[in-house]
């Protein structure tokens, strides 16, 4: 699980800026929100637009990417626009079992400059600058790199598991599993992406796993509705067909309702959960990071609730990191203190966190009504004057 995240002069984080998922000494919602390990399950982020809330997201979503999507790190994008540095970096800190990760990478854009280092229980096993590295990953023996092994644009722990899977290393082996089960999703967008073998996109979805375990979410939870997935849906009055070279149709079946309703005619937020359903029946089962921007997008303020409790209940050591603008989320019966940060945004300083937990709120306290009368920052600052 990841346990902290440290930013310096990435995006719109100008200063170094440490991003803590480890509980705090708060005892309720210890059984459903927070994992055997300590580290909480989620974390919402709040804040006003354009603080920087989804560039949290994308500092980790970039991990992912340049892991197992064959993305190079070669463009300024990531760099803070309006500092004098020339380098950004983050830090990764992971609970793998009984173990701790450390990786940390640098990157100077202008120079074309990499830098990584992979600590294991704050030993170091892998370490590149530039296209010179070493590393320790099959015991003491040092191994030594150099430009004829590495890519100036692409991570070294990249290339060395697709070449070696970590092999006779099982802590490693279990940190990319845990890596790759992830999930992004840009809600807003209806964007999914998975980085793992198994594509968590709905159509894909439905393909492998059929509609039962949805239908199942849709029963316990009281939603009258179910789906249908099929090249034909039909009442009374009417049939809808598609072509027999076409791929199969989502239907929506209201109960009380005698008539199907095609995917594209419902309702934005029911085709929004539709969307997200699968990564959130994937990661209860499954250890992984659930990412996810725009989170309230199409949703009612209880579905939102709903889907969060459900996470936190029946994950297990998984997490979900999000970003939204629902206030009613900010509630001692759904999330704890420490698993909720403003961001804020300060001009030519750039953006900077702020943990509801450092107040100290109580338990019978109202966080939503705290957080807007600007006890915990990250309100915007419009003036009707």
């Amino acid at each position: 699980m990841l346990s902290k995240i440290i930013l310096n002069n990435f995006k719109s984080f100008k200063n170094k800026t440490e991003i803590d998922f480890t509980k705090t000494n708060y005892r309720f919602l210890t059984d459903t929100n927070v994992s055997d390990n300590g580290i909480i399950k989620g974390c919402l982020f709040v804040g006003a637009n354009a603080s920087g809330k989804s560039n949290i997201i994308l500092a980790i979503k970039l991990l992912l990417d340049l892991l197992f999507k064959e993305r190079e790190i070669n463009s300024g994008l990531f760099l803070c626009l309006f500092s004098k540095e020339n380098d950004f970096s983050i830090d990764y800190y992971f609970s793998v079992e009984e173990s701790k990760i450390r990786y940390f990478i640098k990157h100077n854009p202008s120079r074309g400059l990499i830098c990584e280092t992979l600590y294991l229980d704050d030993k170091i096993i892998l370490e590149r600058i530039g296209t010179n590295a070493k590393s320790y990953i099959n015991g003491e023996k040092e191994m030594i790199y150099d430009e004829n092994d590495l890519s100036k644009d692409t991570l070294f722990l990249r290339t060395l598991y697709f070449n070696t899977k970590f092999a006779g290393n099982n802590i490693l082996k279990a940190w990319f599993d845990f890596l790759q089960n992830s999930i992004y999703i840009d809600a807003f967008e209806k964007n999914v992406i998975s980085y793992g073998k198994e594509d968590i996109g709905l159509s894909n979805y439905l393909k492998s796993n059929g509609t039962k375990d949805i239908n199942r979410f849709f029963d316990k939870y009281k939603f009258n509705q179910n789906i249908n997935y099929s090249k034909e849906d039909k009442n009374h009055k009417i049939t809808i067909q598609i072509g027999k070279d076409e791929e199969k149709m989502i239907f929506f079946r209201r109960k009380g309702i005698d008539a199907p309703i095609p995917f594209n005619e419902e309702s934005l937020g029911n085709r929004t959960l539709l969307n997200v359903l699968p990564a959130f029946l994937t990661l209860v089962n499954k250890e992984g990071m659930l990412l996810v921007d725009e989170f309230s997008s199409g949703f009612h303020n209880e579905l939102e609730e709903l889907l969060i409790r459900y996470f936190m209940r029946e994950s297990n050591s998984s997490q979900i990191l999000f970003v939204s603008h629902s206030t009613n989320l900010l509630s001692t019966s759904i999330m704890r203190p420490d698993q909720i940060y403003s961001v804020n945004f300060n001009g030519s300083e750039g953006s900077w966190v702020k943990r509801f937990s450092d107040e100290q709120p109580r338990m019978a306290q109202n966080m939503e009504k705290m957080y807007l009368s600007g006890v915990f920052e990250g309100l915007p600052g419009y003036n009707e004057d």
